[in-house]
């Protein structure tokens, strides 16, 4: 027979116990693994992670051909009262680097004792195409590289790598887990963009303005991109595209950081004072690509950023004697909104990308296909 004494030092220790390990009811997974002493998770819940802390996480997305993890980094900021949720991510196209700068800069920099709600972040979502710095998602030599870009929501079902990575992002991470969210890119190899917002709904547009960009596109998404199926989803989402690729570009990442910063001030994340952008961006709904004809070496007469009018030269393609064989010129009025950034150029290639305001009711709407 046990006695009063016995008996509560078991319940003591039972209740210890119960205290020590993880409740049952906490939806974020954890493997048990750690790398570089950082804890593995197989899913992420906002709802039991820490307030007032910043964790750092691994997400396990799923194995490599050889049998280990491809892990992806996860960096949840949650504040110490409840409140709204951000989701910032960047790199899903391998090449696109400075998204990586700007998370890894403002979050080490928010005081989660300060904030309301949270934000998660993921510096790097297609590791493959960062390991091989590559625009596609590619995990062997063996799989056909696909745009991770084009795959969301996936299906961890299908018999197809590039739709199972996104699936498992989408249903482990995103879902549940965020009211807005940014997804950082910069233009393709060769091009490049200014701060430019892609913007498909009024909420998205708005956060698009508080960003501060120097230009805004009104567009009706990508089928299968992070944008747009989380725009789809009830979550208000914009793509936000900085420059060049294979850099981390000190003012455009300076410029988001601030951006990213007047979006959490307008969902009461953070109440600091505003943060004044300094361009007042151009918005248009209408983009024409100028593409070369022929081969040759190009040379683009229109900064990014610049006016264009109508039949105005933008650029030319030279022999390899420097003899101009041909003279692009703009097919509408607007903005050079990218440029060809390297003067070697295929026939097909782009040589400027213009955009403009259309009054067509469809474009003013929704933004012109």
């Amino acid at each position: 027979m046990k006695t009063p004494l016995t008996l509560f030092a078991g319940l003591s220790l039972a209740f210890g116990l119960m205290c020590s390990s993880p409740p049952a009811f906490a939806a974020t997974v954890l493997t048990g693994d750690k790398i570089d002493g950082v804890p593995v998770i197989e899913k992420l819940d906002l709802a039991d992670q820490p307030t007032g802390r910043v964790s750092r996480y691994y997400f396990r997305v799923i194995d490599q051909a050889i049998g280990q993890g491809w892990y992806v980094p996860v960096i949840v900021v949650k504040g110490a009262e409840p409140g709204r949720r951000l989701l910032l991510t960047a790199a899903v196209h391998g090449d696109e680097l400075n998204g990586i700068a700007i998370i890894q800069d403002l979050t080490n920099a928010l005081n989660p004792a300060q904030m309301k709600g949270a934000v998660v972040a993921l510096p790097g979502l297609n590791i493959p195409g960062l390991l091989q710095d590559s625009r596609g998602f590619s995990p062997s030599a063996t799989t056909t590289g696909v745009n991770l870009n084009r795959q969301m929501p996936g299906d961890v079902n299908s018999g197809d790598v590039g739709r199972i990575y996104a699936g498992r992002l989408w249903s482990q991470i995103f879902a549940g887990n965020a009211d807005a969210a940014v997804d950082l890119h910069a233009q393709s190899r060769g091009t490049a963009y200014p701060m430019y917002v892609f913007a498909e709904t009024p909420a998205a547009r708005a956060m698009a303005k508080a960003l501060g960009p120097d230009m805004i596109k009104y567009d009706p998404g990508e089928r299968g991109s992070i944008e747009t199926t989380l725009n789809a989803n009830g979550v208000d989402a914009v793509t936000l595209e900085l420059g060049e690729p294979d850099r981390f570009d000190a003012v455009l990442v300076a410029r988001a950081q601030s951006g990213i910063r007047n979006v959490m001030r307008e969902m009461g994340i953070i109440a600091s004072p505003a943060e004044s952008p300094s361009v007042k961006p151009y918005i248009g709904n209408r983009t024409v690509d100028v593409v070369a004809p022929r081969g040759g070496f190009a040379r683009v007469l229109t900064p990014v950023g610049s006016e264009v009018k109508l039949d105005q030269p933008v650029a030319t393609i030279s022999d390899p004697f420097g003899l101009i064989t041909y003279t692009a010129r703009a097919p509408m009025a607007g903005r050079a909104l990218s440029v060809a950034t390297s003067p070697v150029r295929e026939a097909g290639s782009l040589l400027v990308r213009i955009l403009a305001w259309s009054d067509d009711p469809a474009c003013a709407a929704k933004g012109c296909p």
